[in-house]
């Protein structure tokens, strides 16, 4: 049981990692997009986005699910799914600044999922 539980928290610190590395990207790319305008269309390529966004919802569902099976609360996954929606509506829109913030505002949420599952599974 143990194992689990240790392997679940090692899940979720690796997705809050991921939202780290999305925030720095998201902050990167609209630098990059203000600083050097034909450099950045290589940042804020869609398929980043949504590969990006593939790996949270496969994160979420493992370490999510498998959180409210092992402590059964529901409140860790809900905030996270919350976060994956707000995510999956930011990549429907125009590339015109406000995608970012969104983003950014999906990744903290479902991070803060993750960081509740992570604390009651310990």
């Amino acid at each position: 049981m143990n194992n689990i539980v240790s392997r679940l928290g090692s899940l979720d610190r690796l997705a809050i990692g991921l939202s780290g590395l999305c925030v720095v990207h998201c902050v990167a790319s609209a630098i990059a997009v203000v600083l050097l305008t034909s450099a950045g269309g290589v940042f804020v390529d869609h398929r980043i986005h949504e590969v990006g966004l593939v790996l949270a919802i496969g994160l979420g569902i493992v370490a999510l699910g498998f959180g409210i099976r092992e402590h059964g609360f529901v409140l860790p996954a809900a905030v996270g799914a919350l976060g994956i929606g707000m995510m999956m509506g930011a990549i429907t829109l125009e590339h015109d600044g406000s995608e970012i913030m969104y983003t950014i505002l999906g990744v903290a949420v479902l991070a803060l999922g993750h960081d509740l599952n992570r604390r009651a599974t310990n």
